[in-house]
């Protein structure tokens, strides 16, 4: 099958992540990269768009998961945004990262991410 790329990149959102009693209170930044794959010829011969994925409805669900019900780790967060994006029917595979920048860490760092890759096979 052949697979196309629909990205989104830097979708940002604050959400109540973590470990720490701090994290649960205070809540703090995340940013999501997605890398959908998709075959994207049905979409472009007929200039339909429910013949793709819409990138608007799957970037509202990544916001409204990061802003959610609260998780320990950033995997399981990761988990979750490639399961409601495999749910659009023309998805056929998913690269999430989850970038955790305002993280506990206790030396000057850039970024803590998590990187998926899930798919339908």
């Amino acid at each position: 099958m052949r697979v196309d790329r629909v990205a989104l990149r830097g979708l940002r959102a604050r959400g109540h992540h973590g470990v720490f009693a701090r994290e649960r209170e205070e809540g703090q930044t995340f940013i999501v990269d997605l890398d959908l794959g998709l075959d994207t010829r049905p979409a472009a011969a007929s200039d339909d768009l429910s013949k793709t994925v819409h990138y608007g409805i799957v970037a509202e669900e990544v916001v409204a998961l990061v802003e959610g019900e609260p998780v320990d780790l950033i995997e399981t967060l990761a988990e979750r945004i490639a399961e409601a994006c495999l749910a659009h029917e023309a998805v056929r595979e998913v690269e999430v990262v989850v970038h955790k920048p305002e993280a506990p860490v206790t030396v000057p760092f850039d970024d803590v991410t998590i990187t998926i890759k899930r798919s339908h096979v």
